[in-house]
Formats: structure tokens, sequence, C-alpha cells
């Protein structure tokens, strides 16, 4: 493999863990480069003047080098724009950065899915927003995206445009399928697909259809920050 060189390449953290006593691996997603895990020596010395920098929802530039799978940090600063998540939309973008990470494959480039992600934090950032609302619609995106996008206005068992008083349920490659025990109407199926304002019923709706799509996507890899966001809605 040939020698990466990057240099102030725009990119957010999206998880960390430590490695040995003083540094980090960092998985974030690049503009460019889609998502790439980054050794971050020496980071977490006391006088480590990239400490405060390598945090999640940072907006940053990073350079770094490597012939491996693991690169190597060489230099990061503060982007122009910086977002300051927190009570719920801090949780809903720790459980946005899990689903990117674990949605996306290493080194292919998703342009379009950093601009979506970017956005999704806009939102989160702005408090008068449907933090559930835009979940959702992020989920939808990002899943178009990946080239695994649900035709949310077509029953595929019946070969027909979905109505909006039917009810439907989500089955795998089959798509919506309209059911008696169906827990999601057409018309939440239309909003969705339009991306309109969603009400009450629709959120809970749209939200037990997102569950059963994104499951089938991650194959039988789980969710942590599910179950804490689930926790945190509830006792609101």
């Amino acid at each position: 493999m040939n020698n990466v060189v990057v240099h102030l390449q725009p990119a957010f953290i999206l998880q960390h863990r430590k490695y040995r006593e003083t540094s980090l691996i960092i998985d974030v997603l690049t503009k460019e480069f889609g998502l790439v895990s980054i050794l971050a020596r020496s980071v977490r010395k006391r006088k480590s003047k990239l400490a405060g920098l390598l945090l999640p929802f940072t907006a940053l530039k990073i350079s770094y080098i490597g012939k491996n799978d693991l690169k190597i940090l060489t230099h990061a600063e503060l982007d122009s724009l910086n977002f300051s998540l927190k009570g719920l939309s801090l949780y809903c973008g720790f459980y946005v950065n899990e689903l990117v990470s674990l949605l996306l494959q290493k080194f292919d480039p998703y342009p379009e899915i950093y601009a979506l992600y970017f956005r999704c934090l806009l939102l989160l950032n702005d408090v008068s927003i449907n933090v559930e609302e835009t979940l959702r619609f992020f989920e939808l995106d990002l899943i178009e995206c990946l080239g695994y996008g649900v035709e949310l206005s077509y029953d595929n068992h019946k070969s027909a445009v979905v109505t909006p008083h039917a009810k439907y349920l989500f089955r795998g490659e089959l798509g919506m399928v309209e059911h008696i025990n169906g827990y999601i109407t057409g018309g939440t199926l239309l909003a969705l697909e339009a991306r309109s304002t969603l009400n009450i019923q629709a959120l809970n709706e749209a939200k037990q259809l997102m569950r059963k799509v994104i499951d089938f996507q991650l194959e039988g890899r789980k969710l942590k920050s599910r179950l804490v966001l689930a926790k945190i809605i509830k006792q609101l």
C-alpha cells in the first residue's frame, strides 16, 4: 500500500478510544475520504495542545499520513464552525455518530454523507428543531445515500402505490407491505417520503419503521447508544 499523505481535510470525530498510556485511536468522518481510523500520539499528555480539540461534534481540519489502515495524525486545527450540543441533542449526536460508524465502509468516499452529517449537527444545534424528526429524516437520507433506500410510497407485494389510511410493515428485501397488523400508516409513509412535518402519531410510527430498517442493515450488530437515547426520551 502506498504511503498516504492528507493535508487539512475537513473532518468530524465520531468515536475515540484510549491507546496505551498517552494516545488515542479516533474514528473520523472526512469530507473526501470517508471513514478513517487515526492514531493520535501522546494527545492525552497534560501539555498536549490537541487534547481539547479531538472531541466529538467539533469541526476540524486534520492532516495525517500512513501506509496501513491505521493512519497517524500529524496536525489538527479548528474549522470555521463549531457545535455545542446539549441535553437530548447531545445524546442524539452520539447515536448519529455510532450509526455512521457502523454503516459506512472505511476509506470509501461519501461527500454527500459528510454534507448530510454536517446538516444534521446544524439542526441538532438548533433548540427550536424537533430532534426526533431530525433523526428520522437523517436515518432515511443516510440509508438512501448508501444505496439501501426503501420505497416508502410503494407496496412491492401488491405492486401498488400506498394508500394513506392503510397499514404497512417493513419486510427486508421486499420493502413496504400492506398488513392488517401493520405499525405505520400510508399517510406517515407519504409524509416521510416528502420529508413533511410529522405529528406525534407519525413520529411514533416512523420510529418503529426506521428501527426495523436500520436493524435489517446492521445485520445483528447492536447500537449501544439506542438504549441510552430511548431512556432519555422517556424521561422527557
